[in-house]
Formats: C-alpha cells, structure tokens, sequence
C-alpha cells in the first residue's frame, strides 16, 4: 500500500463528502500523492410518454455534467493553490460502481469515501454508495464517517 501514488476521492459535494476530501489532502500531500476528485452524475428516469410533456433529458443530463465538472474544476483549484495535486473525473449511472470502474483505471492506491449513515428504510432502499465500493473494490477503500451534527 505505502507509498501511496494516486488517491480516489469520490464527492457529491455534501458536507460529509467534504470531510472525506480534507483526509484523502491530507493524505496526498504526507505521500505526496495526487487525488483523483470524481462525481458521479445518476442516470434519469425515462419521462412519461405523455405527448405534453416536455422534458429534455440529454439535455438536462449535459448540463448535470458541465455543473459537476465546474464544482469539481473549482474544487479542485483550491486544493492545487494548497501544493496537492488533483486530477477530477465525471462518471454516469451507479455510483458504486462508477467509483470502483474510475479507481481501477486510475490504478489507485486508495479510495477515500464518505459515509452518510443513512440507516433504515432508506438504506434498505437505496443501499449505501460507500458499502458497494467497499464489497466490489479491488483495492484499499478508507472510510470516513459523517460529522456529527
């Protein structure tokens, strides 16, 4: 594992995600690593067949992607002005599996990912982004829980 070269770090901008990013930085520059930031854009559902409705879903996920891209890019300037490092990635479709596809050909060392704690319902719904990337990565995943509020 040491030394570590290349750190993914998958955010959806959340609070919890931001802490996450501080320890894959602080990470990187110990090793004098470079982090890969990645957000996962979600696939849309398909819109209703209904003939008055109009919406434009490759437009509207084209846009999902520039603005993931943008607040990546941003981020991602403020970490360099900091001596780190960062590259970014904008996925599509599962997160899980996006972050696990992006890590490996990255050929990280580490996957740095928040976790949300989403219990419950939810869980049992949705399932966990940070349990799938744990189960199916095939390489060292760090998690970081959410802050307390």
């Amino acid at each position: 594992m040491l030394p570590l070269k290349t750190i993914v770090c998958p955010t959806d901008f959340s609070q919890a995600a931001a802490s996450a990013v501080a320890e894959a930085v602080e990470l990187a520059s110990q090793f004098r690593a470079e982090v890969v930031l990645v957000h996962v854009v979600p696939v849309l559902p398909a819109a209703p067949s209904d003939p008055n409705y109009t919406f434009a879903v490759p437009e509207y996920e084209q846009a999902l992607h520039a603005d993931a891209a943008r607040r990546l890019g941003e981020l991602a300037a403020d970490l360099g002005r900091k001596g780190v490092a960062v590259r970014t990635a904008v996925g599509h479709g599962d997160a899980g599996g996006e972050i696990v596809r992006i890590a490996t050909e990255e050929a990280a060392d580490l996957i740095v990912i928040a976790t949300h704690g989403t219990t419950g319902w939810r869980h049992a719904l949705f399932g966990s982004v940070a349990e799938k990337v744990v189960r199916h990565a095939r390489r060292r995943v760090l998690t970081i829980p959410a802050p307390q509020e």
